[in-house]
C-alpha cells in the first residue's frame, strides 16, 4: 500500500525501541511532502548522524514536490480550521494524491473529510 508519511512517524522509526515500526513500514511504498524533508532536515537540534540517517531514510522514499494545487488545497484546509501550516501542506499533499497519512498524531487531522489516517503505533 502507498502511504504517505508524517515526520513524527520518521522519528519514531529511527529509535530502535520501534522495530515494529520499522518492520511496518517496510511493507509499504513510502511518500513523504517535501514539507517532511524540511521539518525533519531542519530541527535545530538534529544531530549529524542523524542528518545522514534521514537524508538516507528520504532516498528510499518517493518525494512529492509542493506544487500549486497543493498550496491552494492547504489554503483550504487553513480557512476551514486553524492548523499548521505544514499540516495543512500534508493534508493537501494525502488529498491530491489519494494517499492516507500516516502519523502518531492522528487528531490533527480527524476534522478533514476525505483524509484516512493511521497510526501504526496504535496497531
Amino acid at each position: 500500500m502507498k502511504v504517505l508519511l508524517e515526520a513524527n512517524i520518521i522519528i519514531y522509526s529511527l529509535q530502535p525501541q520501534n522495530e515494529k515500526l520499522s518492520k511496518w513500514l517496510e511493507e509499504h511504498t513510502l511518500y513523504v511532502s517535501a514539507i517532511t524533508q524540511l521539518e525533519v532536515l531542519g530541527y535545530h537540534r538534529i544531530t549529524k548522524d542523524e542528518i545522514v540517517f534521514a537524508k538516507r531514510y528520504f532516498s528510499n522514499c518517493n518525494i512529492i514536490s509542493i506544487q500549486q494545487y497543493i498550496i491552494e488545497s492547504a489554503i483550504d484546509f487553513r480557512q476551514q480550521k486553524s492548523m499548521s501550516v505544514g499540516d495543512a501542506i500534508i493534508a493537501a499533499t494525502a488529498v491530491t494524491n489519494e494517499l492516507p497519512i500516516v502519523t502518531a498524531n492522528t487528531q490533527d487531522f480527524k476534522h478533514l473529510e476525505n483524509i484516512k489516517c493511521i497510526n501504526p503505533l496504535a496497531l
